[in-house]
């Protein structure tokens, strides 16, 4: 670890090397450790609007996943695993919070992530809440799904990022139609930092991180015994879409609890202050 200290309104940041690569992480707050997964090519800055909401309850941590921002492989250009980026957040875990289990959120990637952190170390984790995970072996009928998410990866590689963006657009389908007097306050812009970590980012995200996580084959068995420890988030506006849908499947499948929470697949990016209120609710009655 190597740890910068911070200043009034600055999180601490620190570097943890890990087996391939440094994972570059920030923790902001005080109290029991809430370790937050981001999900995409945004890397921690998808946690940069929600974390601080969140520090006045818990030691707040967030990190940029192997080969994303500020998080270096050793050796780039190979395909990711589930099961690499999930000991990495065990890591970070044992040394941030080495004797107390921790509170997990995790979105879209990162979701999976923290479900599948749950069902492998569920000693080191209380709750995990997992944002709209497209897990695309949840549906009874995949091969859809994992053939969309197979050719963005090859137009990725082929095409380039762009085209690849457009053909996950085509992909998620269109949300239906929502209450216009329930719905939230206009989006949030997105940040400097997250646009520039997704501009560098994204080429490897598309490349090697979006089929192996979207194809990846959870443990049912493991799900379930630990299903009231895991609730499944989704978006209060992206009912229709991909990612909705694998959500919703994955919860009725194991048995975990659904629960909907502001905006839509970037809610905690679009909404972060409804968002974090939506979370700290969810990790207080679960607690």
């Amino acid at each position: 670890m190597n740890d910068r200290p911070a200043g009034p309104a600055e999180p601490r940041v620190g570097n943890l090397p890990v087996p391939g690569a440094t994972l570059h992480y920030e923790v902001r707050g005080t109290g029991p450790l809430l370790l937050l997964i981001p999900g995409g090519a945004g890397g921690l800055a998808v946690c940069d609007g929600l974390a601080p909401a969140l520090a006045d309850r818990f030691t707040v941590a967030c990190y940029d996943p192997r080969g994303i921002g500020g998080s270096r492989l050793d050796l780039p250009g190979e395909d990711q695993s589930v099961e690499v980026h999930t000991a990495d957040a065990h890591r970070l875990i044992d040394l941030l919070s080495p004797d107390e289990p921790c509170q997990v959120f995790g979105t879209s990637s990162g979701g999976i992530v923290a479900a599948n952190l749950l069902a492998q170390h569920p000693e080191r984790v209380r709750l995990a809440v997992a944002h709209e995970p497209p897990l695309a072996r949840a549906l009874p009928e995949p091969g859809p799904a994992l053939a969309a998410f197979s050719e963005i990866r090859d137009i990725a590689v082929r095409d380039g990022v762009g085209p690849a963006h457009r053909r996950m657009g085509t992909a998620m389908g269109e949300a239906e139609p929502v209450d216009p007097a329930e719905d939230e306050a206009e989006a949030a812009p997105m940040p400097d930092r997250l646009r520039a970590t997704v501009e560098t980012s994204s080429a490897h995200f598309l490349r090697h991180v979006l089929k192996p996580f979207t194809h990846h084959a959870p443990d049912p068995a493991r799900l379930k015994a630990v299903a009231d420890r895991l609730v499944v988030a989704v978006g209060r506006t992206s009912r229709g879409q991909l990612p909705h849908t694998l959500a919703t499947a994955l919860a009725q499948t194991v048995g975990a609890e659904c629960r909907t929470f502001p905006g839509g697949h970037l809610g905690s990016v679009e909404h972060p202050d409804a968002f974090a209120r939506v979370l700290l609710a969810t990790l207080s009655s679960n607690r």
